[in-house]
């Protein structure tokens, strides 16, 4: 799948909004606001349940890497996410 289709259809689920659970939301992390190397997918069952978070990296905008974005949309399918949530922007670490 190329970049286009999988971030378009990842905005589509994002733009919903809250559908009920579970529940997948995705922040990314870099050292500039401009270049996001790290996106933390968090996964929640049910209200009140402990999240399950996974991390991915990359040298570059992971925002922008076609394989983090096509993993991060079959994570959303697999899961049968009702929701999800995407933090605006880049979290300086």
């Amino acid at each position: 799948m190329n970049l286009d289709k999988s971030t378009k259809r990842i905005a589509k689920r994002v733009k919903k909004g809250f559908q009920g659970y579970p529940q997948i939301s995705l922040a990314y992390f870099g050292a500039s606001a401009n270049c996001a190397t790290e996106v933390v997918v968090g996964y929640t069952a049910e209200e009140g349940a402990t999240v399950q978070e996974q991390k991915f990296t990359s040298k570059a905008d992971a925002r922008k890497d076609e394989t983090i974005q096509t993993t991060l949309l079959k994570v959303i399918e697999r899961a049968d996410a009702k929701t999800v949530v995407e933090v605006a922007g880049v979290a300086i670490i």
